[in-house]
């Protein structure tokens, strides 16, 4: 995703820990954030026969609440939420017209009318007016 120059990019409170790690950072959605570490296979591998972990720092966050705040998500996205009680969370996915996915994101059930909808950063903006149509 290219950015524009005179743009300050955003920082994670992870990035020095990223550069101690040797991390290769880049411009992605507005923030400076890793792009890899010792390469693609090298981390596929570390993430199979270990941990990975993911900075999360820059994804969106949006907020939907109150009265019609499930019907308004139940529209919008691919998996039921109603099977979600408060506290727990659902991968859904966002779709366009033609039935094409648009983001991948998780949707957090805070209270009984009050929902944490998690999209990539790049999408942040196509996720919240898609909840506001």
């Amino acid at each position: 995703m290219a950015e524009t120059p005179s743009r300050e990019l955003l920082r994670s409170p992870l990035e020095a820990e990223h550069r101690a790690l040797g991390a290769r950072l880049g411009p992605f959605a507005g923030w400076l954030m890793p792009i890899e570490y010792r390469g693609t296979l090298a981390e596929h591998r570390a993430v199979r026969e270990s941990v990975g972990v993911f900075d999360l720092t820059h994804l969106g966050e949006v907020m939907v609440e109150g009265p019609g705040s499930l019907e308004t998500l139940q529209r919008t996205f691919t998996n039921d939420l109603s099977k979600v009680g408060p506290g727990g969370a659902q991968y859904n996915m966002l779709l366009n017209e033609r039935g094409g996915i648009v983001d991948d994101l998780i949707v957090y059930r805070i209270g009984p009318e009050r929902y944490l909808v998690v999209p990539n950063a790049a999408n942040r903006d196509v996720v919240a007016a898609a909840l506001s149509a």
